[in-house]
C-alpha cells in the first residue's frame, strides 16, 4: 500500500522565544525538523514525504537542506493560516489511494519503530493515532471553580496521526472549525472512529525553552 508522509512546520517559535522558527532550532547540532524527515525515511524508504512550512521560511529551508547536506527527497508546500490549512495544502499533492502519515515538524524524536506501528495499525482499521496516559492529577475547571478529573479516562494525543488518503482528504475538503485542534478531530466530524495505540513518551513536543533541553538529554540517552 502506498504511503506518505505530511510533516507540518509552520511554528513561528514566540513561545520559545527563539527569534526564529522553531522547527529551525539546532538540537545537537542539527535543524530539529531534519529528524522527523529522518525518521520516517529509515521507516519507508519508500515514503513520499511533504513538508508544509510558511512560504516566507522556504528560501530558509532550502539552504538549511544544502548546509547540513539533506538529501532525502521531499516535497514543500506553501502553509496556510492555521494548521488546518497548511494540512489542507499539503494533502492536496497526495495521491489518493494508500495512506497518509501527518506529523508536527515541532515532534523531532519520533522513532522508526512508532512510526511502522501506527501505519501497521491504519492498514487494518482505516486510520491511527497515538496516544499516553497522563501522570499527573487532572482537574476540570468550571468558572471561579474545579473538581478532580479520573485522570485514567484521559489519554495526550501525540502524532504522527495515519489515515486513508481518501477519508482524509474528504474530511479536510469542509470549512475550518475552531475546535479542529488535530487531524482526528477533523476525521471525526465526518462520523470516523479513531482508533489508538500506545505512544512514546519521547516523543516529546518542542513548545518551550525546557522542551528543547529536555530533547536534547533523551537524545544524549540514546
Amino acid at each position: 500500500m502506498k504511503k506518505s508522509a505530511i510533516i507540518v512546520a509552520g511554528g513561528l517559535g514566540t513561545r520559545i522565544n527563539a527569534g526564529i522558527p522553531k522547527q529551525f532550532l539546532l538540537l545537537k547540532g542539527k535543524p530539529m525538523l531534519i529528524y522527523s524527515i529522518e525518521a520516517f525515511k529509515s521507516a519507508f524508504p519508500d515514503l513520499f514525504i511533504v513538508l508544509a512550512l510558511p512560504s516566507i521560511h522556504i528560501p530558509a529551508w532550502r539552504k538549511l537542506c544544502d548546509q547540513y547536506g539533506l538529501k532525502i527527497p521531499h516535497q514543500v508546500v506553501a502553509g496556510g493560516d492555521t494548521r488546518f490549512h497548511s494540512v489542507q495544502n499539503a494533502l492536496a499533492v497526495i495521491d489518493e489511494t494508500g495512506l497518509v502519515a501527518i506529523h508536527d515538524g515541532a515532534r523531532p524524536l519520533i522513532s522508526e519503530t512508532l512510526i511502522r506501528s501506527v501505519f501497521l495499525m491504519a492498514e487494518q482499521y482505516g486510520n491511527c493515532i497515538p496516544v499516553i496516559p497522563l501522570n499527573e492529577s487532572v482537574r476540570i475547571l468550571s468558572g471561579e471553580t474545579s473538581q478532580a478529573a479520573n485522570r485514567a479516562a484521559y489519554r495526550v494525543v501525540q502524532t504522527p496521526q495515519v489515515f486513508q488518503s481518501a477519508m482524509i482528504k474528504r474530511a479536510y475538503d469542509q470549512n475550518f472549525q475552531e475546535h479542529f485542534s488535530d487531524d482526528a478531530v477533523v476525521a471525526e466530524s465526518m462520523g470516523e472512529t479513531i482508533h489508538l495505540i500506545g505512544g512514546d513518551p519521547a516523543n516529546l513536543k518542542i513548545t518551550h525553552p525546557g522542551d528543547l533541553a529536555a530533547a536534547e538529554a533523551l537524545l544524549g540517552n540514546q
